[in-house]
C-alpha cells in the first residue's frame, strides 16, 4: 500500500516544520512548497518521502506542483504574521496571506484536490466578536476565508480552518513572551513588561499537531458535517501573563526580574481570549502547562 501524500506550506516556520516531521514520522509522503528564499534550517532531514518545491510566485507553476504531488491532504500554514504593521508592510501581508492562499486553492481546484486544512488565528475575534480583527494580519486571514468560500461552493473543496491561540514548544525561537522569559531566566537580566493582566492561552506543539491531523481525518472520513468549518485550538485554560511568569520561574528553577508595568499594553491588546469557538471534534490538549513549560525551558 502506497504512502498517503500531503502537500504542506509554511514548513520553514515553527509549527509547519514540526508538522512536516510528524507526517514523515507517521509514514506520509510529504511535499513542501517553499519560497525561493525560504531558509532550510528548520526543515526535516532529506529522505525518499520528502519532496521540496520552490514556488516562483506564479499560479501556473503552483498548479504544476499540485499536479505532481497529487496529495490526499493539503495543509496550509504559510503566512506573514505582524502584530502591528507599517505602511510598507501592506503589500507583503496581502501577497502572503491572500494572493498565495488563493493560488493554492486555485491549484487544488484545477487538479481535483479537495481536502484542505487551513490555518488562521483567534485574533480574528477581538473582545469575543464574531469578527473583530486585532490587526491587519488577522483581517487578511479572515479575507482569505471569504475567498475560500468560492472554491468550496464552486469547486467542491472541503475546508477545515484551525484558528490557533498561542503555541509553544522546544526549539521555538519566535519573539514571543515565553522566549523573553527564557532569556531573562538564563541571563539573569531584567525586563520591562506590561502590567501583565492579559490572559494567555498556550497550547503545546504536540497537541497543535494532533489538532491538524484530527481535522484532516474528519475531512477524509466525512466526519465534518459542513464543507467549510472553523475550529479553535485552545488550551481551554488561559491564565494571566503574571501567573505564566510565575509558573515559568518554577519550571526553570530561576527567579525572573520583571518590571511589571514598565511598558504599556500595545494597541488592541487581547486581554481576554476568544471564547465562542468550536473545538475540533475528538481533539483535546494532553500536555499540561507545567509539563510543557519544563520541556520548553530545557529544549
Amino acid at each position: 500500500m502506497s504512502a498517503r501524500r500531503a502537500l504542506l506550506t509554511g514548513a520553514s516556520g515553527f509549527i509547519g516544520s514540526r508538522l512536516a516531521q510528524r507526517l514523515l514520522d507517521d509514514g506520509w509522503e510529504v511535499h513542501l512548497v517553499l519560497r525561493p528564499d525560504s531558509a532550510g534550517d528548520a526543515l526535516p532531514a532529506a529522505g525518499p518521502r520528502l519532496h521540496l518545491h520552490r514556488h516562483d510566485g506564479s499560479t501556473t507553476q503552483l498548479v504544476e506542483i499540485m499536479r505532481a504531488a497529487a496529495p490526499q491532504a493539503v495543509f496550509h500554514l504559510a503566512s506573514l504574521f505582524l502584530a502591528q504593521h507599517q505602511v510598507t508592510d501592506v503589500e507583503r501581508l496581502v501577497q502572503a496571506n491572500l494572493l498565495f492562499g488563493t493560488q493554492l486553492a486555485e491549484a487544488m481546484a484545477q487538479c481535483g484536490v479537495r481536502l484542505l486544512v487551513n490555518t488562521s488565528t483567534a485574533w480574528e475575534h477581538y473582545e469575543d466578536g464574531d469578527y473583530n480583527p486585532v490587526c491587519l494580519y488577522a483581517a487578511t486571514k479572515h479575507a482569505f476565508s471569504a475567498l475560500l468560500r468560492y472554491y468550496v461552493e464552486c469547486h467542491g473543496l472541503r475546508v477545515a480552518t484551525l484558528k490557533l491561540f498561542d503555541t509553544y514548544g522546544p526549539g521555538d525561537t519566535r519573539p514571543k513572551a515565553l522566549n523573553l522569559l527564557k532569556r531573562i531566566a538564563n541571563e539573569g537580566s531584567s525586563l520591562a513588561m506590561s502590567p501583565g493582566e492579559q490572559l494567555i492561552d498556550l497550547v503545546y506543539i504536540d497537541d497543535v499537531l494532533d489538532a491538524f491531523l484530527q481535522a484532516w481525518q474528519l475531512l477524509a472520513n466525512g466526519g465534518q458535517a459542513a464543507a467549510m468549518a472553523e475550529y479553535g485550538v485552545s488550551s481551554g485554560a488561559p491564565l494571566a501573563l503574571r501567573a505564566l511568569a510565575e509558573l515559568y520561574s518554577q519550571a526553570s528553577g530561576k527567579p525572573l526580574n520583571i518590571e511589571w508595568g514598565g511598558r504599556p499594553y500595545r494597541p488592541r491588546e487581547v486581554m481576554v481570549p476568544w471564547t465562542r469557538y468550536q473545538t475540533v471534534p475528538g481533539w483535546q490538549p494532553k500536555v499540561t502547562l507545567a509539563e510543557g513549560l519544563a520541556r520548553f525551558h530545557h529544549g
